[in-house]
């Protein structure tokens, strides 16, 4: 997988920072969550997005309201249920495997 490099820096950011994985690369009928985690009681949906440099466009836009929209209904979808704490962030990776950085970002309000 061409961005597995990518998922696999965020799955490990994310575990330093306290997260634990609950599972990876979930299909629903809605799309797919790339990573989802739980800090403490919140469950928190992941999207990866990683661009090589600024030629090829800003990571964050690849992150559309469709793509929003599926996210939550994949969530609810995993969850069953819409009464628990839930979060959705981005974790954008700019670079290539040898040279990166990484940006943590809570994806807006549904």
């Amino acid at each position: 997988m061409k961005g597995r490099w990518a998922e696999d820096l965020a799955l490990s950011h994310l575990e330093k920072r306290g997260y634990r994985l609950v599972a990876r690369n979930r299909r629903t009928p809605f799309g797919e969550i790339d990573l989802w985690m739980k800090q403490g009681r919140v469950h928190v949906f992941v999207e990866v997005k990683q661009r090589r440099g600024p030629r090829y466009g800003h990571p964050a836009e690849a992150i559309t309201q469709t793509k929003r929209h599926r996210m939550r209904r994949s969530a609810l979808f995993l969850l069953g249920r819409d009464d628990l704490p839930v979060r959705f962030e981005a974790v954008l990776v700019y670079g290539t495997p040898k040279a990166y950085r990484i940006e943590v970002l809570p994806i807006d309000e549904f």
